[in-house]
């Protein structure tokens, strides 16, 4: 991401709006000490988890000049979880949602992270916040059938399965397993999933899974990264459509869900939920977390 745009993502962003120059203090602040240290950095994040992070890991240090680098989403599952409720986490990068989901709610969690390098990271996160006995961290891919697929390896957060237009990037062998498969014993309330582009397989996949009426919500992402597999993300938010839920954003000030026609247009990530009621009186039920950058929500 280039300077500009990172100041920018740092003044727009909602919980920077009135300390502009503390954000961007913070900024300069985690530049310095990240270059001198040279190793990762145990960081504040939400209560009292924490974050390891590394210089360059994208979404983790946005998580540092922000609060919640994916403000809505973010807020919209400290929010909708409960202790002892189930949430799996498809893309799981270096575990920013699991630790909100496990550490700061206590929520049982299925983590999966398909690059291992990056899976080293997740794994680092679970054990700073000792919260092993809520999560199970898996090092595959998630797909429609199970089987072995090449991802990139060397792309931080936008690591991905291998399309033909990524010739000559270093890539490894993956095992991938459907959702299905997965979660055969294991009956989520909520999942997100972020796996850049590849979510109409992943979906796919998981026909017995979004048919079970436990399941309230969905966090998915939709920014257009599907086109380099030839998927059309709106055929995707049609079949959404058809397991019965329905699109939102998500409001986490004012605690209450936002109905829209279409994917979210606004940022990557779109809401699906079924029985809007119910999530709704557990959104305006939720107890306030308190952010490193001084906001309760």
């Amino acid at each position: 991401m280039e300077l500009f745009d990172v100041f920018k993502t740092i003044t727009n962003h909602p919980l920077n709006q009135g300390r502009t120059i503390n954000a961007i203090l913070g900024f300069i602040r985690w530049q310095i000490a990240s270059r001198l240290l040279d190793r990762p950095v145990a960081v504040n994040f939400v209560n009292a988890t924490r974050l390891l992070v590394s210089k360059g890991m994208t979404g983790a240090t946005g998580n540092i000049y922000t609060g919640l680098h994916e403000f809505e989403d973010m807020a919209f599952i400290m929010h909708f979880l409960r202790a002892g409720d189930s949430f799996v986490d498809v893309g799981a990068n270096i575990g920013s949602y699991t630790v909100l989901a496990s550490g700061a709610v206590g929520a049982k969690c299925i983590s999966i992270e398909p690059v291992q390098k990056t899976f080293l990271h997740l794994m680092d996160n679970i054990n700073l916040n000792a919260i092993n006995k809520n999560v199970e961290a898996l090092n595959i891919g998630v797909g429609n059938e199970n089987g072995v697929l090449k991802f990139t390896s060397e792309m931080d957060t936008v690591n991905h399965v291998m399309s033909d237009s990524d010739e000559g990037i270093e890539s490894i062998d993956v095992m991938v397993r459907t959702l299905d498969d997965i979660l055969e014993k294991f009956e989520p309330l909520l999942i997100k999933i972020d796996v850049e582009g590849f979510e109409t397989n992943v979906i796919a996949g998981a026909k017995k899974t979004l048919s079970n009426q436990t399941l309230l919500g969905v966090v998915m992402e939709l920014n257009g990264s599907g086109n380099r597999y030839g998927f059309d993300e709106d055929f995707l938010h049609g079949v959404m459509l058809d397991y019965g839920f329905n699109a939102f954003l998500y409001d986490p000030f004012n605690r209450r869900l936002l109905p829209i026609n279409g994917k979210n247009n606004k940022s990557g990530n779109t809401l699906y939920i079924r029985d809007a009621d119910a999530v709704n009186s557990r959104l305006e039920s939720a107890p306030k977390f308190s952010t490193s950058n001084g906001w309760t929500i």
